[in-house]
This record gives structure tokens, sequence and C-alpha cells, in this order.
């Protein structure tokens, strides 16, 4: 059956995310329950996430005192899940221009079990998120040749993605690949060519360049192993205990900040929605990452994913 969209007319966003669209369905216990067993959590939270749609909530969310547009390119089904995001995205300021209603398959939803030290256990079920194709690409092609910056991720198909680097790119398009969840495969040589930066935390770090960085030293050796597979800008995420750069030969690291964390669902989206949107301003790497590293930090804070997107303000305040 054929699927349906907003028809985006001549206006296309500054910042565009191309990516996955989930219900989330939060538990919170006291602890993560073991294989096999069962335990009673003390409430839930049905949400927006799935890391396309986080994403793009927190750079809307940032963007709009900015005067940036904010667009997100995916897919939902046509069920109550589907009308809730749309709902949901539509209240961070998200276009939905780029989103289709999918009628053959359910929209993705993420069952999300959060501990009392904020530690989390996820599963996916991408639904309509692993439906996207070229049409969907064909689709947002007013969208991504507009775009000053294109957030990327892999919760969706690699060839979607790859199609809309490319256009994004060609049209002179910043591409930022959020490369979570790490292929066991490594990711193709193309996607380094293509990417000017990549945002992979500890664990993706180690997938993608067989080391696993802990401190300032070790992620600039990862950095330069990116480097080395044609990525010409890198970025290392290691949680609280920071964030390291690199553009071309000059690297950087921000220390952590110190915030009282309850919950580390959607820090990295958080992190890459206020990448673009300091990139989108024209902004150096070390005053993008620092900006970024900071609504990663508040985004521990509060539960739920886009949900726990900070404000402008509240960024402003953190980095003083």
């Amino acid at each position: 059956m054929p699927m349906t969209r907003t028809d985006p007319g001549p206006h296309a966003g500054a910042i565009v995310c191309f990516g996955s669209i989930n219900a989330d369905l939060a538990a919170y216990s006291t602890t993560l329950p073991r294989a096999g067993e069962t335990i009673h959590a003390e409430r839930y939270q049905i949400g927006l996430g799935g890391k396309g749609a986080n994403q793009a909530a927190c750079a809307a969310r940032l963007a709009g005192p900015l005067g940036l547009a904010v667009s997100l390119c995916g897919r939902v089904g046509t069920d109550p899940f589907g009308a809730l995001v749309r709902a949901r995205l539509a209240g961070f300021g998200v276009s939905l221009d780029g989103v289709r209603d999918d009628p053959d398959h359910p929209t993705g939803i993420a069952l999300i079990g959060i501990d009392a030290q904020g530690e989390n256990s996820i599963t996916v079920v991408g639904a309509a998120n692993m439906a996207l194709d070229a049409t969907d690409v064909e689709a947002a092609a007013p969208l991504l040749t507009a775009a000053r910056v294109l957030l990327l991720q892999l919760e969706t198909p690699l060839d979607a993605s790859l199609a809309a680097a490319r256009l994004a790119k060609a049209a002179g398009a910043i591409v930022i690949l959020d490369p979570a969840p790490a292929p066991k495969d490594g990711l193709p040589d193309e996607i380094w060519q293509l990417a000017d930066l990549l945002t992979p935390n500890e664990t993706e770090t180690e997938r993608l360049v067989g080391l696993r960085p802990t401190d300032a030293a070790s992620a600039s050796a990862c950095a330069e192993r990116m480097q080395a597979r044609g990525l010409r800008r890198a970025i290392v995420k290691l949680g609280a205990r920071g964030v390291y750069y690199r553009d071309g030969a000059a690297g950087g690291f921000v220390e952590p900040f110190a915030v009282a964390a309850i919950d580390s669902v959607a820090a990295g989206d958080c992190f890459n929605g206020g990448l673009a949107v300091a990139l989108a301003q024209g902004w150096t790497l070390a005053e993008s990452v620092r900006f970024a590293a900071a609504c990663g930090a508040l985004a521990t804070t509060r539960h739920g994913a886009a949900e726990s997107a900070p404000t402008l303000d509240e960024v402003r305040a953190l980095l003083g």
C-alpha cells in the first residue's frame, strides 16, 4: 500500500535528521532484571524515543529560540503509537514534512528498563523504521538538499542513510553520523568519506577501531585510527569522563560537567542534537563539542528519552 506524507513545499530545515522514530515504554525499578528474573517496577512511562526522533527533538528545543528550523525524515505506522509520536514531535517544534505513514508496518517501539543508578537496558523493535528505503530519500530530497546539518544514526537501514548522506553532502551539508548501534562488521568504507563527523561512545569506538578509550590519551589514539579510515574530524564520547575531539592534527578534551545524573537514556542523542545546533550556527568544533557535552550532561538529570532534552537557557547556564 502507498504511504502518505505532508508535501514539504519550498522550505527546508537548517537541521535535518534522517532516522528512527519510536514510542518508548520505560519501566523504573531499583535494579534491572537478570536473565529469567521477574521484578516489580515502581512506575512506567510512555514517551517519544528512537535515536532519530530524540536527536531531532533535542535540536528543535534548542534551535527554536535561535530561529533555526529542524526537520525529521522517517516512518511511523498508522497505529495509536504513530499518532502519539507525531504529536510529541510537533510539541518539540520538529517539522514532520519528511515523516511518512506506513500502513504495512507498526510504529517502532523500545522497551526500556532503568535502575536506581540511572543505568538502562533497552530492547528495540524497529518495525516501520527498518522499512526505510530509497523512496524515503526521494521524498525527503527537498529537505536533504537544503540542509546545513544532517544527523544520521544506525537504527534504520544503512543503504537509505548512505543515500541521504550522498544527497546532503553533495549540496554542502555537514553530515554527522552517530554509529549506534555499532555494527558487528564495522562501517563500510564509503561512510568514512561521506561523514564529516562520527560521535561514538566507548563501546562503539572499540567496535569500530579495535581499541577501547578510557581517557584523553587513548581517545586520541582512537580518533587517529578513525582518521586513518578517511574521516577528517572525530569525536569520542567517554560518558562521565568527558569528551575528546580531533580536527585534522589538532585535538582537544572537554572535561565532564558536574551534574546529578539519574537517567542516562538519550544523553548521547542530546549530545548530537546540541552538536548539530552549534555547527549550524557556524561555531568551531571546540565550541560545538563543549555545547554538545553540556546538552548530554543535562539530559542525565531527568527521566525520559526525548523528554530529557534541555532548553537553550539551561545549557547556557551550565556553560556559564
